[in-house]
């Protein structure tokens, strides 16, 4: 009677155990489906929208103060989201309200007529991107705490697929209806994102009291800091580069709509496969390895900007910083957060996002004035030169524990 019980009981936690693995499996596929679409919302029109800004002045500082709205209002809104989610429990209105923006910031560019209107849109779009902290702590929170760092590549791998198809259609939807045709179809992405979520089920956690103290306590941790500014200089970089400057070098040297969402999209395929690798290779090689090998990865491509003769060079130049970049995001991203309590990750991973924003902020802002006083040409080549120096300084001390991924 007694074993025929305990099998009973068995039996019952076995199946428990199956439901309860179901509902994991259907959240990941949920919002892994949602992630791709809010990544859609905002890159469809990516690949043109320096050329588009650019239609409307002739100032590169204007396009760069433009281009600069999406990382600066990132990097204001994210620190208070996660403080909020944390102080809430909740996470799950604050990414609808996100998808919400998504559309919103892209009607406004698609319908604007001006600079302002450019400017505005370009900011909304912004505290839209701000809902990855959020989706991060959610998508994280679905696996161990230990699978952090593959989680977040995981995750990251969705997001680089769903912004190497996006961006790899830009130029053709440009030749149908135009530039405006992208950011209306990123509205509907965006719509589509919200009724996906919609349905599920958030595990809503007690209230949490958060004091200023345990915020700093929290963010001037070293294992919370250093991947966050480390991935800081790499968004620099690519916002300088892939997000800013590039795509008018390819104008000059004589590229299409088309050729210049191709080289978008081949940039966001590299750094898909860097992704890719990054959640295959951690483990083994551990993460200060990787993190050294992509800031060079990402100072020759810098460095090749400014030389680049051909086409076919700035080709190559976006191939050494899409692959950096898939290596080195989702494992700082990882990093920051491995080694914190599931009640302070959404205020971690809303440090490290509002922060390695700034990098976003200042990556066009700041370029754009040094390519306007020096040329574009020399402004690649000072960006290599700094990504390097403070690359390798930042690796170096991401010591102990953070020199691998176990």
């Amino acid at each position: 009677m007694g074993n025929a019980s305990a099998a009973g009981s068995a039996a019952s936690t076995s199946s428990a155990s199956e439901v309860q693995a179901s509902g994991r499996r259907s959240a990941i596929v949920q919002y892994s489906a949602a992630v791709f679409l809010f990544w859609v919302g905002l890159y469809l029109y990516v690949p043109t929208l320096p050329t588009y800004v650019a239609t409307k002045t002739n100032d590169l500082a204007t396009v760069g103060v433009i281009l600069s709205m999406y990382g600066l209002w990132q990097a204001i809104i994210r620190l208070p989201l996660g403080i909020v989610s944390d102080w809430l429990g909740r996470r799950k209105p604050f990414i609808i309200a996100g998808f919400f923006l998504v559309g919103l910031g892209a009607y406004v560019m698609g319908a604007s007529e001006s600079t302002t209107g450019m400017l505005i849109g370009r900011a909304i779009s912004g505290l839209a991107a701000g809902t990855w902290v959020p989706l991060v702590v959610v998508f994280s929170g679905l696996f161990p705490p230990r699978d952090a760092v593959r989680a977040s590549a995981l995750l990251n791998l969705v997001g680089s697929v769903a912004r190497m198809l996006s961006t790899g259609i830009t130029g053709s939807l440009n030749n149908i209806g135009g530039y405006s045709l992208a950011f209306y179809l990123a509205t509907g992405a965006a719509g589509l994102a919200i009724l996906i979520i919609l349905p599920g089920r958030e595990t809503v956690r007690p209230p949490r009291h958060v004091s200023m103290q345990s915020i700093v306590k929290l963010v001037s941790r070293r294992d919370v800091l250093l991947p966050t500014l480390l991935s800081t200089v790499g968004q620099y970089v690519n916002w300088a580069t892939t997000f800013g400057f590039i795509p008018i070098l390819a104008r000059e040297l004589g590229a299409t709509d088309v050729m210049q969402s191709l080289l978008v999209s081949m940039n966001v395929a590299v750094l898909t496969l860097g992704n890719f690798l990054a959640t295959t290779v951690v483990r083994r090689t551990g993460a200060r390895t990787l993190i050294y090998i992509s800031f060079i990865a990402m100072f020759l491509g810098a460095l090749g900007a400014s030389l680049a003769p051909t086409l076919a060079m700035v080709f190559l130049v976006q191939f050494f910083i899409g692959f950096a970049q898939g290596m080195s995001y989702p494992v700082l991203m990882g990093l920051s957060i491995r080694d914190v309590s599931d009640e302070e990750r959404a205020t971690a991973m809303g440090f490290h996002q509002a922060v390695y924003a700034i990098g976003m902020f200042g990556g066009p802002a700041l370029s754009g004035l040094i390519a306007d006083a020096l040329g574009m040409r020399p402004m690649f080549a000072i960006t290599g030169v700094a990504c390097l120096f403070l690359g390798l300084l930042g690796a170096r001390f991401l010591a102990g524990k953070q020199q691998d991924s176990h």
